[in-house]
């Protein structure tokens, strides 16, 4: 990731309009910046979340709320809670994420 022809700013989240995502359980709730090709959320996900798909995408993503299960195409698991994170690169391991009791994150892609 290169950060570049980005100028110092500050972003009130509780102003930045959520979008709904439906999982194929739950729903996620983004609230996203874009920086350049920079990608920057913080997500909320409903108890029960469960994703619709396996994500190829890298990510650098902190758990800030509740919990985050993580699991592998591959069957490795993961349970990242607050002050936690996870990093994956593109195209490295293919990741999907379940939230039992809901969690809130914050991503940079």
């Amino acid at each position: 990731m290169k950060l570049s022809d980005i100028p110092f700013g500050t972003t009130d989240w509780s102003l930045i309009e959520k979008t709904e995502h439906k999982g194929e359980q739950g729903t996620a709730f983004w609230r996203t910046c874009q920086f350049g090709s920079i990608r920057v959320r913080m997500v909320e996900y409903t108890a029960g979340y469960l994703a619709d798909h396996w994500c190829s995408k890298g990510h650098i993503l902190l758990c800030l709320e509740g919990e985050l299960h993580t699991e592998l195409k591959d069957g490795r698991q993961f349970v990242l809670k607050p002050g936690t994170s996870y990093q994956v690169a593109d195209n490295a391991e293919p990741h999907r994420s379940y939230s039992p009791a809901g969690a809130k994150l914050f991503i940079v892609d």
